[in-house]
């Protein structure tokens, strides 16, 4: 309870603060008064998002298992880990003089926070409202998980700004760049282009029969994503099929998601194209959660189609006039903000998620500190 009690405070705390940060109204670009506030207000909520991760000790599913890794990287051991994270764990421990998983761990929490920030403060038309959401919907508490994914996912929503810029080359190269760290994010690459793309009728109808077609082989299309991603072959994640009960929280937000860009489709997504690319992003990443259940961690492929949502949600209520569907659509975005946010709350402890209770190392016995403890 205190746990939950402690994240609430914090989620809402952080929430208060970022609405503090305004549009900058100044035409020419010398660094005003209201600049000066929002980058006081970024610097603190950087601050505490990164303390906060990097202070926590056992607290994620697989915080133990990063610790292992980590040893079997510095010793030269066999991990599975991609070239670049193990480069980067090398370097750490070299500069610390030795085993530091502490370190590691703050400095990824670190890069983590500052490429979401980054992305929604640069490429959202509410940062404000972009980073309640990122909070509510539990992103920030999740990326205690699994950090090499939790940080090519930021890079994945920062490099969505080259695909509408249609920087394909630059968006390309950074992908490439990133998959170093975990080359799951390569998904995104053809999945951002193809909702880069205007759809036609008979485009739209062909995906729909692949999507089908998914669930109908599955044996096929599991073969097939194994010789893609062949560290998954003879794991337990094969016996994993999630279902559609486990995918039912993020099916809810997609169809939500839908049924408000329904509503303004005429006033924020028919004439604007981000809205739009974002809106297709949703699309897909609904068929993957409804179709693609029996592949092994197949959220990992969803989170990068459905973070958007951040930017998209934004964009489709900053262009309603000041009025009673203005005011009805905020009111229903933020009631299921905060039902999905006390939802998490509830879960955050199970299997799957494990960033409750949350433990501190300031406050563990000192074997923690110096190495000697591996998971």
């Amino acid at each position: 309870m205190i746990g939950i009690l402690f994240y609430g405070a914090l989620g809402l705390g952080l929430i208060g603060l970022a609405w503090l940060i305004k549009g900058e109204t100044a035409e020419y670009a010398g660094f005003t008064r209201r600049r000066a506030l929002n980058a006081a207000v970024l610097l603190c909520l950087f601050t505490v998002m990164t303390g906060v991760a990097a202070l926590r000790i056992d607290v994620g599913n697989d915080y133990g298992n990063y610790v292992n890794t980590f040893h079997e990287i510095y010793v030269g051991g066999y991990v599975v880990t991609e070239p670049g994270f193990n480069l980067a764990v090398r370097l750490v421990y070299l500069l610390a003089g030795g085993e530091n998983y502490l370190l590691v761990f703050g400095l990824f929490a670190a890069a983590t926070s500052f490429l979401f920030l980054k992305a929604m403060y640069e490429q959202s038309v509410d940062f404000a409202l972009s980073f309640t959401l990122f909070m509510l919907l539990g992103l920030y508490f999740r990326t205690f998980n699994t950090v090499r994914y939790y940080l090519v996912l930021a890079v994945s929503l920062y490099s969505l700004r080259y695909v509408l810029r249609k920087e394909y080359g630059k968006y390309v190269l950074l992908i490439c760049a990133t998959a170093l760290f975990h080359k799951s994010v390569l998904v995104v690459i053809p999945l951002y282009l193809i909702a880069a793309l205007p759809w036609k009728k008979w485009q739209i109808g062909l995906g729909a029969v692949f999507a089908a077609s998914l669930p109908l082989f599955r044996d096929f299309w599991t073969e097939v994503a194994l010789r893609l991603y062949p560290s998954y072959q003879n794991t337990i994640y094969l016996e994993k099929d999630v279902g559609l009960g486990e995918s039912l929280a993020a099916i809810l937000r997609c169809a939500a998601v839908l049924a408000l860009a329904a509503a303004v489709w005429r006033e924020a997504v028919q004439k604007d194209r981000a809205n739009l690319f974002y809106l297709k992003l949703n699309l897909l990443g609904l068929a993957v959660y409804l179709c693609t259940s029996f592949l092994p961690l197949v959220t990992r492929i969803g989170y990068y189609l459905i973070t958007p949502h951040i930017l998209l949600v934004p964009g489709l209520l900053a262009p309603l006039p000041p009025g009673r569907k203005r005011k009805l659509a905020y009111g229903a975005v933020f009631l299921f903000a905060l039902a999905n946010f006390a939802y998490f709350l509830l879960t955050a402890s199970g299997e799957g998620v494990r960033v409750l209770p949350y433990h501190t190392w300031i406050f563990t016995e000192r074997e923690w500190l110096n190495g000697s403890y591996i998971f």
